[in-house]
């Protein structure tokens, strides 16, 4: 478990060291976490919606042919939860209270079934085809005060921590429904509070995490939930790592494609000077400055040069009337 944790923190280490991520591409990773979330964390619970038809349903408010109310509700619901986290992660542990979760499982089940959502369960529950025995629900509230007062005064490592909130929450089974909707949420937000990705337990999995959880449960280790768990916020590490490797990858084939004062002039057949010129007239756009202060120019520039000499000779305009066609380095009609 420890070289989970190490991976991951390496992971972690690596991403950061990429400095903040640019807003649009963080606001892309986000949008699409909260569909993949909501995907799958709603199939765990046997929503039968695809990934695409979730994506429709979230994203465009269609209704897809054959599915039930239920299930369209539970996408959306699920994708204001999402956001209701996303909210909060600039907040900390500390302010994750009795009242939070229950906001949080409100969001779950609302317009599904309002009488319980937001609060704790009056009648005892079983999980279908477990051996496991829940708390009776006269022990519910003293067991969530006891819940938020481990998770306030806990030390460990902030993937640990995640992980542990998860499986104590679905322990105690505190809502008649939506408890691990509302778990794994929880789970993301500690782990996002904390600098890390959330975590998807893909459909996939889902036999192995339920026997993990239950494992647990009836008395065994903790272990093989645990290391699923890590292994989720490894793989979304990974997503955010590929993400972050293929703007730079962009951006060092457009800063190979620049060319310099000179090589333009040659592409061209001008000289430098009259490129220079042109530049400093604002004819031509400079894409870049190196460190020491050379220009680089767009590959599209060598376009640019011979409109404006092609405009010169058959229209006989000057620069300055020449200088009125050019919008950021492009032509107007």
């Amino acid at each position: 478990m420890l070289s989970l944790l190490s991976t991951i923190d390496d992971k972690r280490r690596r991403l950061n060291a990429h400095g903040p991520l640019a807003l649009d591409l963080a606001r892309n990773l986000l949008e699409w976490f909260k569909i993949e979330l909501t995907y799958s964390s709603n199939a765990i619970e046997g929503n039968t919606l695809s990934r695409a038809e979730t994506a429709l349903v979230v994203e465009k408010g269609l209704t897809v042919e054959g599915k039930t109310i239920r299930e369209h509700l539970e996408a959306v619901n699920h994708a204001q939860a999402f956001e209701w986290m996303i909210e909060r992660v600039g907040t900390t542990l500390q302010d994750i209270d009795e009242r939070a979760i229950l906001d949080l499982h409100q969001l779950i089940l609302q317009k599904i079934d309002e009488t319980h959502a937001g609060r704790y369960r009056n009648v005892p529950v079983r999980i279908a085809g477990s051996r496991v025995i829940l708390p009776s629900p006269m022990k519910v509230t003293p067991l969530m005060t006891e819940f938020v007062s481990w998770l306030h005064d806990c030390d460990d490592h902030p993937v640990t921590i995640a992980a542990d909130a998860h499986y104590k929450l679905v322990s105690i089974h505190p809502f008649v429904d939506g408890n691990g909707r509302t778990a794994r949420l929880l789970m993301n937000l500690i782990l996002m509070q904390a600098g890390y990705p959330p975590a998807i337990i893909h459909q996939e999995d889902r036999k192995q995490y339920l026997a993990s959880i239950e494992k647990a449960q009836l008395g065994g280790s903790l272990a093989d939930y645990q290391r699923l768990i890590y292994e989720a916020v490894s793989q979304s590490l990974d997503v955010y790592l590929a993400a972050v490797a293929d703007i730079e990858q962009t951006r060092t084939l457009s800063k190979q494609a620049l060319l310099k004062i000179g090589e333009l002039a040659k592409l061209s057949n001008e000289t430098v000077p009259t490129i220079r010129h042109w530049t400093t007239q604002g004819l031509i756009q400079v894409a870049e400055y190196t460190k020491s202060g050379y220009q680089l120019y767009d590959a599209k520039a060598a376009g640019v040069v011979q409109k404006i000499r092609q405009l010169q000779s058959a229209q006989r305009l000057t620069l300055a009337e020449i200088k009125e066609k050019v919008v950021v380095g492009c032509f107007i009609s």
